[in-house]
């Protein structure tokens, strides 16, 4: 799956600059242009990196750093036209872990983000973990109570998506777009194909159900009620 990257910047000509060089380099790309928005998109498309702007309209950059250091170690590169050193600490501080200013060279910036998702990289959980099911994101080998599972690609990127975000309703729209990577319409019914596929792979004659359904919006990863 292609690294996501999300700005966070009301400067819409940066933005565009951005989107077309991030695009170019082969990133998925997200764009708010305040931090309301921003921390909104942050949740629904867990991004791998975080372009932010320090002066944002309502919330500003600060106070967007600190909601997302609460419970997520997202890269964040601040990028502002507040230099100071004052302000570079305390960016710094907030949980940034780089830090440039504007007006920036853009193929800094580029090997600024290729350095920070590359130690973000080494640091990202390796197996991932709900109740007895476990996924090796390196190896992309799945076992559920010791009992390997093969998968297919698809497979795996779907059950990956649900292993992110366990206990969590994720809508039809939003699985389509992390893993298809284009939005389907409701027009097909690829999704509920793979869903059973995994369910039959995933459960045994006397394994719990662990991908429900929630009518009329989507699937969630769960223990059984």
């Amino acid at each position: 799956m292609k690294e996501r990257i999300l700005i966070i910047e009301d400067d819409k000509a940066i933005v565009r600059v951005l989107e077309r060089a991030l695009i170019y380099e082969g990133y998925e790309v997200d764009s708010a242009t305040n931090g309301e928005r921003g921390l909104e998109l942050f949740d629904a498309k867990q991004p791998s990196l975080i372009i932010l702007d320090l002066m944002l309209p309502g919330i500003d950059g600060l106070e967007v750093t600190e909601k997302v250091r609460k419970d997520s170690n997202t890269p964040i590169l601040m990028l502002t036209a507040r230099g100071g050193l004052d302000d570079r600490v305390q960016g710094l501080d907030s949980g940034a872990d780089d830090y440039m200013v504007k007006p920036f060279e853009l193929e800094e910036l580029l090997a600024r983000i290729r350095s920070l998702l590359r130690r973000s990289q080494v640091e990202r959980t390796i197996v991932l973990k709900f109740t007895d099911l476990k996924l090796d994101t390196t190896t992309r080998q799945a076992e559920r109570d010791g009992r390997p599972i093969p998968l297919t690609t698809k497979e795996y990127e779907l059950l990956e998506l649900f292993m992110r975000h366990p206990r969590q309703i994720l809508s039809r729209e939003m699985i389509f777009d992390r893993v298809w990577g284009y939005d389907f319409g409701g027009e097909s019914n690829v999704l509920d194909v793979y869903i059973r596929y995994l369910r039959q792979k995933l459960e045994g004659d006397n394994d719990s159900r662990l991908i429900h359904t929630i009518r009329g919006t989507g699937y969630v990863l769960r223990e059984n009620p």
